[in-house]
């Protein structure tokens, strides 16, 4: 597959400052959408959330890359209201994706598989239909390898409800936190390699919103 473009590796890293973005509007500059079906798919900003309106893969890329420890966090809410794409399945997420060997991120059209050769931590929360949460490491060879799996209700998908979500990243582990949970944790033997968060989905309507990283 052809990657017109890429998530430029000479733009500003992170810096210890930190970022913020309440979304007042959505910013091109901060945010870039891959999406398998544009024609029936959209992202807008409303009343202060990003909303990824999806009908197939939809991948919204942070443009900022980030390296060393740090700390993301958001709101994020499936939305389910009898609109077009509501379907309570795939909140989703990459960390530090990248291309082994390259100097930036390429671009991809949203579907799934695209991303097989990029490396990447990933959650996939309420996924194949809200039967599966799964915590997958891809290993930029095509291998998705699978860290940690919860199946039990409790770290499925709810209607209505507002998840905060957490990832860390330091020298010693990566995790994903809900609502205050530690739900996946990964050791490492250093900080992995600077890369690039992106909010994932499938065919599903979702609300972000007060999303954040800071230094830890």
């Amino acid at each position: 597959m052809p990657h017109p473009s890429l998530l430029s590796a000479t733009a500003v890293e992170f810096q210890p400052s930190g970022i913020r973005d309440d979304f007042p509007a959505l910013d091109p500059q901060r945010w870039r959408i891959e999406t398998e079906q544009p024609n029936d798919s959209r992202v807008f900003v409303e009343s202060s959330r990003l909303i990824m309106d999806t009908r197939a893969g939809m991948t919204v890329w942070l443009q900022q890359r980030l390296a060393g420890a740090y700390r993301i966090e958001f709101l994020r809410q499936v939305l389910v209201a009898g609109q077009a794409n509501d379907r309570l399945s795939d909140m989703n997420i990459f960390w530090a994706a990248h291309d082994p060997g390259e100097p930036g991120l390429h671009s991809r059209d949203g579907v799934l598989e695209s991303y097989d050769s990029m490396a990447a931590y990933y959650v996939g929360m309420g996924g194949n239909t809200n039967t599966t949460t799964r915590f997958r490491y891809y290993d930029g060879s095509g291998n998705r390898l699978l860290l940690g799996e919860r199946l039990d209700a409790a770290h499925l998908l709810e209607v209505g409800r507002i998840y905060r979500i957490r990832i860390d990243v330091s020298s010693k582990s990566t995790a994903y936190w809900v609502d205050g949970e530690p739900v996946f944790e990964q050791r490492l033997d250093g900080p992995p390699a600077p890369g690039y968060f992106g909010f994932r989905s499938v065919w599903s309507r979702q609300a972000i919103s007060r999303f954040s990283v800071q230094a830890l």
